[in-house]
């Protein structure tokens, strides 16, 4: 019904064209910014471990420094979001199990980062309900790829149960 509307291919022509460019500058400025987020992990561990001794029994120098590397996670992985080639099978549906894994990473970063000294039980429990939530979704959509490549041909599948 669509492709009879006059103009209607040149303007979805120019839709695809401006998505593709939305992406692109996307996927730029968030690498810019995972670079310069693991600049900052460099030189945040290069001076732990020359000026603090980077004790890693402290749990504040702990929690630091993972939630560092949580948030280059984090932009690595939305970036990976954004690379979902456009017209894949199953475009839709690979996007929204990256959002849901990087609300995930981003509630675990959160609860990594948090002072339990001074946090209140009713956000310690949104926070959990967060992260149920958003494991019962990714849960719900997951679908029924495996998760590991399958073996090569005269190997035992690791989906197969133990012959005996």
């Amino acid at each position: 019904m669509n492709e009879h509307l006059p103009g209607f291919a040149q303007l979805a022509r120019l839709f695809d064209f401006f998505e593709a460019t939305a992406m692109l500058v996307l996927s730029l400025c968030i690498t810019l910014v995972a670079c310069l987020g693991l600049v900052h992990v460099i030189v945040a561990v290069a001076h732990l471990i020359l000026h603090a001794g980077l004790q890693p029994t402290d749990p504040t120098v702990l929690q630091e420094l993972f939630g560092l590397f949580f948030t280059v996670l984090i932009a690595l992985e939305f970036r990976h979001s954004i690379l979902v080639l456009p017209g894949s099978e199953s475009q839709g549906m690979t996007r929204m199990r990256s959002v849901l894994l990087i609300g995930m990473m981003a509630a675990v970063r959160k609860f990594i980062v948090l002072d339990l000294n001074g946090v209140d039980v009713k956000e310690l429990i949104a926070l959990s309900a967060a992260i149920l939530s958003l494991s019962a979704a990714y849960w719900l959509v997951r679908g029924k790829t495996p998760l590991r490549p399958s073996s090569s041909p005269g190997t035992e599948s690791t989906n197969t149960p133990p012959r005996g």
